[in-house]
């Protein structure tokens, strides 16, 4: 490995590696057709059913982390919650519908981001090591692992959490006796994978998404001896780690 040294990169999969959010919208967008439609009599708006279901799902995450039945309970609780509103009678047929929806998204075809392969072939031919640390439930994401073939890249370095935090993170960082100053966490949230990894005193690498979910998005508050960097597409990664690489070594020499 020419002018570089060795970097422990751990890789966040949803929306960093392979896509997610998009197949949420896609089911949201069906949620909010059938309701406004089931709803048509009282004025009942997108918007409206929008921010309750934001405010329904963000609180159970808090509280559940990133389990499967959260996301279509909480279009169940948003339905309920409208009913009991506008006093309109609920329907089981109506609910069983909706946890058909919501339960959907897991089933969706999983796509890779755009540089996915050529980015980890390139950091794992500069000799870097890799890691893959996700936040949801073992049969789900092992799925997507399995059918992109991640294991090629990450080997048994595969770590999933029920809730993505600084503890889940240092757990990691302790299992594995990662050095701090060469370790690096890429993702696109900054809530579970940019707020922890400064909190942890590693650096992070921000995967910046023109659409975003909301639970993701926080002030970053954090001092930290590791380093900020923020990118728009996943094939920058290699540069940002060789340019901070060559960099550090030049220091060195000096």
């Amino acid at each position: 490995m020419t002018g570089t040294c060795k970097q422990h990169l751990i890789f966040d999969l949803d929306d960093t590696l392979v896509y997610c959010n998009k197949y949420f919208d896609k089911i949201l967008d069906e949620f909010f057709t059938r309701m406004t439609g089931w709803f048509a009599d009282f004025g009942l708006t997108t918007e409206q059913v929008r921010q309750k279901q934001l405010e329904i799902d963000i609180a159970g995450v808090h509280v559940v982390g990133f389990a499967s039945h959260h996301f279509p309970e909480s279009l169940i609780a948003t339905y309920r919650y409208f009913a009991d509103a506008y006093k309109r009678i609920g329907s089981s047929a109506e609910e069983a519908f909706l946890m058909k929806l919501g339960l959907s998204v897991y089933d969706q075809e999983v796509e890779a981001y755009p540089g996915m392969v050529e980015t980890l072939e390139s950091l794992r031919s500069e000799g870097h090591a890799l890691y893959l640390y996700t936040g949801g439930e073992d049969r789900i994401q092992q799925r997507k692992i399995d059918q992109m073939k991640l294991g090629t890249y990450f080997g048994s370095d595969i770590f999933i959490h029920q809730h993505k935090n600084v503890q889940a993170l240092e757990s990691i960082l302790r299992a594995k006796s990662l050095p701090r100053p060469s370790t690096w966490m890429i993702g696109n949230s900054l809530r579970t994978d940019i707020a922890p990894a400064l909190s942890a005193d590693i650096h992070a690498v921000y995967l910046k998404q023109e659409r975003e979910w909301a639970y993701n998005m926080i002030e970053l508050n954090e001092s930290s001896k590791g380093t900020l960097h923020t990118v728009a597409k996943l094939p920058e990664v290699p540069q940002l780690i060789e340019r901070f690489t060559s960099s550090s070594l030049q220091k060195r020499t000096l």
